[in-house]
């Protein structure tokens, strides 16, 4: 390659280009490239990043044709496009998709701007937004084109071209110093930490990570410092030579979040609300204590995890935790689990024998789930077992000592079982020493927030994808939600919700499965004005009304309050296009 010597207009900006083409990679998930019309690059990223500032001798056929023709070109199957045909990247490299637009000024093309898809994930983002892609980076180019024919620097020292790239975005962005202090802060971002402009200037900002990442660059939970308080964001770094990004994906206020941190027993009893304030309080009373704990509540209220914690707490933490749900294993074979047997006890017996799961708790915690589901003639096991603390396997005379803690849960109604004859009375007396009630989750107010926030980073690690944002309408309507399944329930809705989400898009309403349609059409009215319409309609109406009455697609999204580019998104969706 060539070294050129005389800067173009672009190369005269080439720090505020480089910026934006890393911004603009790390938004659309793709690789992006900004050439002038002298085919110098100007900036890239991936592969494009190299020998920035040197003529490109091959690879310009498409390039060539962008900057004669003054039109953009869309590749989505670069095999079999004449352009592509004869290019050394179309063999090697194997570009499989690109989206190139003129960057013109006064009839002059000075430039392309493109992106480039080098795998098939890619390659599909291109394809399916080929139209949005190309309307946003128009939009940039002509950010560019002024920034060209002004070049006035912001008081703060960065480009006006980058700071409207900035405040055009939806997602919350900070702009950071190298000590993580921030020195500028969009309209999102900004509205999120309830700052004004004005008030970066006068307190002191820092960001640090919640915990240790091996990987600096994911999405994940960060405190935020503003001089007093402190904030919970998540969310991930981008750096882009001389300034470092925050990409915001969700906020909430710290203080939830210390109880989980600093008590680290409790930290998978995620809740606030009064009732689960109380169960953690009690939770830590009862936990050295030998007596019998008994927890009662609806299915998917989470009865495991908690026995699981107090096990934790306990003196016992170091010993077995053994869970067995006795609904789910015919009476036969659950005796013969809980006792165990010795060898030749019955037909089919092993010839060693098995300890049976009570003597495998010795010293530990025996989780005994839906208990009420027990047979009678088990019950009456367990409770000899309860009274002289010793086990006998089937088919054995020796009594076996065993120091366990029973924690036992149910979904059922004890009352009914005792009259109905279906439980026994002495037993639940043993069993209920020390009862717990775990509310259901429609119950616990402020709870929702706090659960969506942890399944969110817990699945999204599990599933290893970025952490999205979610609207305010979804919280709303997953707050509205009965929850029949409760936490359960919640845990599988947000884990169907990350896999469905789009890469770097908010979940909205709209991918709520069709169980929630009662919710979202009854909402109140901080979610819906309109009872006859559904929230999708509602949106698609004033958007065309908006674009009906105003000149420019800017002035559209500026009226919404919303960016240019989740603009065009909805203008997609609801096949506004002219």
């Amino acid at each position: 390659m060539l070294a050129i010597n005389n800067a173009s207009e672009l190369m005269e900006i080439q720090p505020t280009i480089v910026r934006f083409t890393h911004m603009l990679s790390a938004v659309l998930k793709v690789d992006a490239e900004v050439v002038d019309a002298n085919l110098i690059r100007v900036a890239g990223t991936g592969p494009y990043s190299q020998h920035l500032g040197n003529r490109l001798e091959t690879d310009s056929h498409i390039f060539n044709y962008i900057i004669e023709n003054k039109q953009e070109k869309i590749i989505t199957e670069s095999h079999s496009d004449p352009l592509c045909h004869g290019c050394i990247s179309h063999s090697e490299r194997a570009e499989k998709a690109f989206v190139g637009v003129p960057i013109i000024i006064e009839e002059r093309c000075i430039g392309v701007i493109s992106l480039v898809a080098f795998n098939e994930q890619s390659k599909q983002r291109i394809k399916q937004n080929s139209g949005l892609f190309s309307d946003y980076i128009k939009h940039i180019a002509q950010l560019l084109v002024a920034n060209v024919l002004e070049r006035s620097k912001q008081p703060h020292g960065l480009e006006e071209v980058f700071i409207n790239l900035i405040d055009n975005m939806d997602q919350g962005v900070l702009v950071m110093n190298e000590d993580n202090s921030v020195k500028y802060g969009n309209q999102p971002a900004l509205k999120n930490l309830n700052l004004t402009r004005k008030d970066l200037a006068k307190i002191k900002i820092n960001i640090r990570p919640l915990s240790n990442s091996k990987n600096k660059m994911d999405n994940k939970q960060h405190i935020i410092s503003l001089d007093n308080r402190e904030e919970l964001i998540v969310g991930q770094f981008h750096n882009s030579h001389a300034h470092k990004l925050f990409l915001m994906s969700f906020f909430q206020p710290y203080h939830s979040a210390i109880t989980y941190e600093t008590n680290t027993e409790l930290s998978d009893v995620i809740g606030e609300s009064t009732s689960m304030r109380h169960i953690k309080s009690l939770m830590t009373r009862i936990a050295s204590s030998p007596s019998s704990v008994l927890i009662n509540g609806e299915s998917g209220t989470g009865k495991e995890v908690i026995a699981n914690i107090i096990h934790k707490l306990s003196n016992r933490s170091q010993k077995p935790f053994i869970a067995i749900n006795c609904a789910a294993i015919p009476e036969q074979l659950l005796e013969s689990e809980l006792f165990g047997y010795t060898k030749g006890a019955f037909t089919g017996a092993s010839s060693k024998g098995r300890q049976g799961l009570i003597q495998a708790a010795n010293e530990g915690t025996l989780f005994l789930d839906e208990i009420g589901d027990m047979s009678m003639q088990l019950q009456a096991k367990l409770l000899r077992v309860l009274e002289s603390r010793e086990v006998v396997p089937i088919g054995s005379n020796k009594a076996i000592p065993v120091d366990i803690r029973i924690i036992s849960a149910t979904n059922r109604n004890f009352s009914e079982l005792i009259t109905s004859n279906a439980f026994r009375e002495d037993l639940f007396y043993r069993l209920n020493v020390i009862p717990l009630h775990l509310s259901p989750l429609r119950e616990r107010q402020g709870d929702v927030d706090l659960l969506v926030t942890h399944f969110i980073g817990l699945h999204t690690q599990k599933l290893g994808v970025s952490y999205p944002g979610i609207t305010d309408e979804v919280m709303d309507c997953l707050n509205q939600y009965a929850w029949p399944g409760n936490v359960r329930e919640l845990s599988n809705l947000v884990e169907y919700l990350i896999n469905i989400v789009p890469e770097g898009e908010k979940i909205t309403l709209d991918l709520l499965p069709p169980n929630f349609q009662t919710v979202k059409s009854t909402a109140p009215a901080s979610i819906s004005n309109h009872a006859a319409l559904s929230l999708e309609d509602m949106e698609r109406l004033k958007i065309e009304d908006a674009i009906t009455r105003l000149s420019s697609r800017q002035a559209v999204a500026d009226e919404l309050g919303i960016g240019i580019a989740t603009l065009y998104r909805k203008i997609k969706k609801y096949g506004l296009n002219d």
